[in-house]
């Protein structure tokens, strides 16, 4: 739910809450009276003030109108809780953190329009804004938003200089080796299947050793040191996690359950790391990294290996001396050249963030990022990129298409 007090209407499979559209009140007079006497003279006002007093209504609530439905009591201001989560990322605070500054902070309350009973929120509803801003595509909509403002104050315009550069965004999710990882799936998809249908797991899932086997999850430590044991142990999980994908394709299992997410996870990594084959016996083998000439089937290129069963999207990569498990995240900015000692005309500005798979080269990022440019109405006249990104083909191309040197 958005709020506690949140009415909350089913539909269907889902929970509908609704949001009616407001304009963010101004400034209570007690607040701004108090930040007014407490930041006079030299003493610079915090961030939300600044934001309040420069920008205005930022993320106005109709830019969020898609997340939400239009039934039921209304909850926080969507808009209101973007700022929020800005400027709860620019403080490092936690969501409950956020709520307390809220709540008692009164350069939060003057940003927000907010008076000095006004009691906040619960801490959950800024998890909750995110996951809908998440999975209604709405990700970009706050940088969007700032760049349109910033472009009608004359900070940020199309034409000009631009550079981009990546970095690795290392994944929320704890680093596996194999073994782990087909452990880890196989108890993933139990524990699904346990909280989707535990009648059926009952029934059917009567297998010696399973609860103690699977019980705590799949930790590196508590394997056995032997290479040999390791290896029984990594065919003692593919053939579980056979068994139970056996038992869920039987006739007489519910359909429905062997499309959760878990279940296609866990299929997926046992074709990936094991060859089974054909005969009565059904033999298993583990996928040797390489082909050999004996036989080796080899392991599926990086970008299709999964590396994880709770984050089918984040992949094992290396740059140089880097090796992490994620994404790649490319940020380009705006970029004033200048004489020295002069001052720049116009701040440096964040103008796009792309994210991607960790193991997609950086030239194939280049063309979304111009599309980005184009969409925001800031295509720049030069881009500066490292090696890593342009080709003949694409500086042809950026020219002719997007009129970028």
């Amino acid at each position: 739910m958005l709020i506690v007090d949140l009415v909350v209407i089913p539909w269907g499979s889902e929970c509908v809450v609704s949001m009616q559209p407001q304009s963010w009140p101004e400034p209570d007079p007690q607040v701004a009276a108090a930040i007014r006497a407490m930041y006079r003279g030299r003493r610079e006002a915090p961030l939300a003030v600044q934001v309040r007093d420069r920008l205005g209504e930022l993320f106005p609530d109709a830019a969020f109108a898609d997340a939400f439905g239009q039934v039921g009591k209304p909850g926080w201001s969507p808009g209101r809780l973007a700022l929020v989560t800005v400027l709860q990322k620019a403080a490092s605070l936690t969501d409950r953190q956020a709520a307390d500054e809220v709540r008692e902070n009164l350069a939060w309350k003057y940003a927000l329009g907010l008076d000095l009973e006004d009691p906040g929120f619960d801490h959950s509803v800024l998890s909750e804004f995110r996951s809908r801003v998440v999975a209604h595509g709405l990700e970009e909509r706050v940088l969007d938003l700032l760049l349109e403002r910033l472009q009608t104050l004359d900070l940020v315009q199309a034409g000009g200089s631009q550079r981009t550069d990546s970095t690795h965004i290392v994944a929320a999710v704890r680093d596996l080796n194999r073994l782990e990882l087909v452990g880890e799936s196989v108890r993933a998809a139990l524990n699904a299947l346990a909280a989707a249908c535990p009648e059926w797991v009952d029934q059917v899932l009567v297998v010696e050793d399973w609860s103690h086997r699977y019980a705590d999850r799949i930790d590196n430590w508590r394997l056995p040191a032997s290479k040999t044991k390791q290896h029984e142990l990594a065919l003692a999980y593919a053939a579980d996690g056979y068994t139970l994908l056996q038992a869920l394709y039987a006739p007489s299992s519910p359909g429905w359950l062997r499309e959760l997410p878990a279940v296609q996870t866990l299929r997926c990594v046992l074709v990936q790391n094991y060859t089974r084959t054909t005969d009565r016996a059904g033999r298993l083998r583990i996928r040797q990294r390489e082909r050999t000439e004996s036989g080796g089937d080899g392991l599926p290129p990086a970008p299709a290996r999964l590396a994880s069963p709770y984050d089918t999207d984040t992949r094992w990569s290396a740059k140089r001396d880097l090796f992490w498990n994620g994404y790649k995240l490319h940020v380009s900015e705006t970029c004033h050249p200048q004489a020295d000692g002069d001052r720049p005309t116009r701040p440096n500005l964040i103008t796009n963030v792309t994210t991607t798979c960790s193991t997609l080269p950086d030239s194939k990022a280049l063309d979304t990022i111009h599309q980005a440019f184009r969409h925001r109405r800031l295509l720049p006249a030069r881009h500066y990129l490292d090696s890593g990104y342009p080709s003949a083909d694409l500086i042809v191309s950026s020219a002719k298409d997007y009129g970028i040197a």
